[in-house]
């Protein structure tokens, strides 16, 4: 069941040389209970389309044209009081960088108290006990003497772990994840990883997880979206796209995993396109290895290229 849709988004930033082109008609659907994981080299706008979800953007960030639903309801047109009932509370962040998301001056207990606080209506004693359960949901023992502690006493991985217990004691329907695992190390990314899966599963939450690693999610995202320089190039169920990748960017990003099958490892010649560049056309096709004369002139739209698998690439066009 579909729980949020984002229709032709487009957003760009008021530079001192101009305005300046971000996102390009980004279209997403997002259900109940589903991993989406949004891919792509940083600087692609993976994480401006998600702050437009949350409406956390820079001041001179501007929305042109588009829609975002939530329970049939246009995010964008909402007042800033009626989007704070569903920031945090329905729609909830886990920011990209764990170490800088709490305030150090405060006890992680009092900061998550605060969010239930807002959020659930709750006071005292029942407002601990629901902190206490969200802590240990997110698997951090001790949990009554761990609330009483400081960020700084927390380990990167802890520090995370309470982050997505402030999401959970506000039961979000919607958790954004915002490269969740960033400097944390190889262990205790699957660990936060199998703990996002594990909420999705017992809580039908919806996750929007946004990363660069395909390697990441290629054992827990449901479909796969890739976006490269403010496009959604292709999107397919996360089998289909990792057994029959149709855009070429996917294609190159799948080539740079190491692998111990022998295959020696690619890289993708070339820079992504700041939005400060105009490129015609396709905009990878810079990059592109298969690139034709027309990718040079025309932008392609989203040709089919399996089951519910779509690719922004003219080598799908099959008329």
């Amino acid at each position: 069941m579909k729980i949020l849709e984002i229709e032709k988004l487009n957003l760009g930033f008021n530079c001192e040389n101009g305005f300046r082109q971000a996102l390009y008609d980004v279209s997403l659907t997002l259900n109940r209970g589903e991993m989406l994981a949004l891919v792509g080299e940083s600087g692609c706008g993976k994480t401006v389309s998600a702050m437009s979800i949350l409406r956390l953007l820079p001041k001179n960030a501007a929305i042109t044209s588009g829609a975002i639903t939530f329970e049939s309801q246009d995010i964008l047109q909402l007042k800033p009081r009626d989007m704070q009932h569903i920031r945090g509370a329905k729609i909830a962040l886990i920011p990209q960088d764990p170490m800088t998301s709490l305030n150090p001056l405060y006890t992680v207990g009092d900061q998550l108290l605060e969010v239930i606080k807002i959020h659930q209506g709750l006071k005292g004693k029942e407002a601990f006990e629901k902190a206490v359960e969200a802590f240990e949901k997110v698997q951090i023992p001790s949990a009554h003497e761990r609330l009483r502690a400081y960020p700084h006493e927390f380990s990167g991985g802890m520090k995370q772990r309470a982050i997505i217990a402030m999401a959970l004691a506000c039961n979000a329907e919607i958790l954004i994840a915002d490269e969740p695992t960033t400097a944390l190390d190889v262990t205790i990314q699957a660990q936060i990883m199998d703990l996002i899966e594990n909420i999705k599963k017992e809580h039908d939450t919806a996750i929007l997880l946004i990363t660069h690693d395909l390697a990441l999610v290629r054992e827990q995202a449901d479909r796969i979206a890739v976006m490269y320089a403010g496009r959604i190039v292709e999107s397919a169920p996360a089998e289909e796209f990792f057994a029959h990748p149709a855009h070429p960017y996917s294609v190159a990003l799948l080539n740079s995993i190491p692998s111990n099958k022998g295959k020696p490892l690619e890289t993708i010649t070339g820079q992504p396109p700041s939005i400060q560049q105009s490129i015609a056309g396709c905009k990878f096709h810079p990059r592109c290895r298969n690139c034709m004369e027309i990718c040079t002139k025309e932008v392609p739209q989203n040709y089919p290229a399996g089951v519910n698998h779509f690719s922004a690439c003219f080598l799908c066009d099959k008329k």
